[in-house]
């Protein structure tokens, strides 16, 4: 397995596509909320793809989990963070986590670090440091908690 952090433009063809059909897999079809998951931001040009590869039996990259990193001027947004369901359980949902932090990380800057957590994963995300930042709100019928990891 392998991590790529990248800007879209830099992702193989094949990878980039990998990244739009999982999101879509698990957020419009498997969550069942249909969104705009091509909104525009992905283009951005400090946009960053975490993007978490294995081998399909045809040799090609296999996108198994990805995550976007957002810089939003004072702040960064982590947002899209998915796993494909057979890559579940194994702990490379953290594997995911912890390179879009040291991508974060690697900027040398403080600014604080900011998701929406869907509520179920709160805790998990409370595992990196992330704590609960305001007023619990629906999305697309999913509970969500806003998160903050504070920096220095």
């Amino acid at each position: 397995m392998e991590i790529i952090v990248s800007h879209l433009s830099e992702l193989d063809p094949d990878v980039a596509y990998g990244v739009w059909r999982l999101r879509q897999d698990v957020f419009v079809v498997e969550q069942e909320c249909p969104y705009p998951d091509l909104d525009g931001r992905d283009l951005e040009p400090a946009a960053t793809q975490v993007v978490l590869l294995g081998s399909a039996d045809d040799g090609r990259p296999r996108v198994l989990g990805t995550a976007r990193v957002l810089d939003d001027g004072d702040l960064w947004r982590i947002g899209r963070v998915c796993l494909d369901r057979a890559a579940r359980g194994q702990g490379l949902a953290d594997d995911v986590m912890r390179a879009a932090l040291a991508h974060v990380n690697a900027a040398e800057d403080s600014r604080d670090v900011v998701l929406d957590a869907q509520a179920p994963l709160a805790g998990w995300y409370a595992t990196f440091g992330f704590l609960p930042d305001g007023e619990d709100f629906l999305e697309d019928g999913i509970p969500h908690i806003p998160m903050r990891l504070w920096r220095p």
